[in-house]
């Protein structure tokens, strides 16, 4: 086997074996605590493009509804989900949830009520393949504002990319949950960095004065690098900029699992920072529709908040080559043949 040193898909240590022993049993006893019909509609062949599917609009998709469960099946999806985050991105995924209802009240109370029902019960679960096999298999949580898809090879290695939060309301505005914020962090940070910049620092960092009306790699199977603008490159700002810029994709890189998410992260460090731009749109106040992206070699950070008067939130990772995968899925059929 030749060494992969430039980047190829092999060096990514992806082998996190406790996080996937405990996927395969959080997947199992998931599928096992299912009736017949239920199974058939979590269910699906690992091959196909059943798996790719993912939405962050609360459009209706395939899987198990969590409506359509018992309570313990209940118990045994959400702790299959658990399983993909760390304990602060888990937390922050049943927040999420939570917000459907907020949603829902709110949008009654302003006369702006959705085609869609926001209900905590409107998230579905899937599972693909055989869990705990050495074929590929993998599982999937979506539904408004969540979309996480783990995609496990090999029974060694895993990706959780894309990994998708939202938030509607980002800051709750009535009620006894006002003034809660969700994804705050993703929004503070990004703004106190480009608020600090000087202005020829500015000058590049912000590509437009208005912010594109949603993320740019939309829900796409593989995003072309070229999908989002530029802005500053790294180099170009000073210590406590670049230490903020990677503080800030760090959060992102830890809503997955600890296991996961450092081995990705020590792949970064490997790789260094030098490939990484920061762009932003739109005015640089709270609740005026705004844009960020941070582009590197190996993936790019989304964040966009426009809609419902800049207080709702968008925000990804994508990697290039790991979304679903692929880089996995490719080194180990190669590796069958």
């Amino acid at each position: 086997m030749s060494h992969h040193s430039n980047g190829h898909a092999a060096v990514v240590p992806s082998k996190a074996p406790d996080t996937i022993k405990r996927m395969a049993d959080a997947a199992s006893a998931f599928g096992a605590s299912l009736g017949k019909a239920e199974l058939a509609k979590a269910t699906f062949p690992f091959a196909g493009t059943e798996r790719y599917e993912w939405h962050y609009t609360p459009v209706d998709r395939n899987g198990l509804l969590i409506s359509e469960m018992s309570g313990d099946q209940i118990n045994l999806a959400f702790k299959m989900m658990e399983t993909g985050y760390s304990a602060s991105g888990y937390q922050m995924a049943r927040q999420i949830i939570r917000l459907e209802t907020i949603l829902g009240e709110y949008e009654a109370m302003t006369n702006n009520v959705s085609s869609w029902h926001r209900l905590e019960e409107r998230y579905w679960f899937s599972v693909f393949g055989e869990p705990g096999s050495d074929a590929p298999w993998g599982w999937r949580v979506g539904g408004h504002h969540i979309g996480i898809v783990a995609t496990v090879v090999g029974n060694n290695e895993v990706s959780i990319h894309p990994l998708f939060f939202g938030s509607n309301p980002a800051e709750v505005k009535h009620g006894e949950h006002k003034g809660m914020r969700t994804l705050a962090e993703e929004e503070d940070w990004a703004r106190s960095l480009v608020t600090g910049m000087t202005d020829d620092q500015k000058s590049v960092a912000i590509v437009d004065p208005v912010a594109p009306a949603d993320i740019l790699t939309t829900t796409v199977r593989v995003v072309d690098p070229g999908t989002t603008p530029q802005g500053i490159a790294i180099g170009d700002l000073h210590d406590a900029q670049r230490e903020s810029v990677v503080k800030l994709i760090r959060h992102y890189v830890f809503r997955a699992a600890d296991e996961m998410a450092m081995n990705y992260w020590k792949q970064l460090e490997r790789e260094g920072w030098d490939s990484v731009h920061f762009a932003w749109a739109g005015p640089l106040e709270r609740f005026q529709g705004h844009y960020y992206n941070i582009r590197h070699d190996r993936f790019v950070i989304e964040y966009d908040n426009t809609q419902n008067g800049a207080n709702h939130i968008h925000s990804v990772l994508r990697d290039y080559t790991h979304d679903f995968g692929e880089d996995l899925l490719t080194a180990h059929y190669q590796a069958a043949h």
